[in-house]
């Protein structure tokens, strides 16, 4: 299940399911562009996992969520906590990421 953000509510998303991916975003961030649809392929691929996409300028609160540096993060959240993140333009590393947060 893919789903951007359209207010700053992503505590409620963390807190209502077992296993959330993010990705934070910019809409000037270039390797956020290309990264989305990688995002989203794994997203389908992950159809049992909510896969979100924040907007890191415009959702302050979900951004503290995580320590969000650089653009783009993407954060692992299980049990509704912070349990991995990365900044990452390479479909290896959040296919990676991704693995280690859905698999047992």
């Amino acid at each position: 299940m893919l789903k951007e953000l359209e207010k700053d509510n992503l505590a409620e998303i963390v807190d209502s399911n077992d296993v959330v991916l993010v990705q934070y975003a910019a809409s000037w961030c270039g390797n956020c562009r290309i990264m989305k649809p990688k995002f989203k392929k794994l997203a389908s691929e992950n159809e049992s996992v909510p896969f979100v996409i924040a907007d890191a300028e415009n959702f302050p609160e979900s951004r503290k969520l995580a320590d969000v540096s650089n653009l783009p993060t993407f954060a692992a959240f299980k049990n509704g906590k912070l349990v991995n993140q990365i900044q990452t333009n390479k479909l290896e590393a959040l296919a990676s990421l991704v693995n280690e947060v859905t698999s047992n």
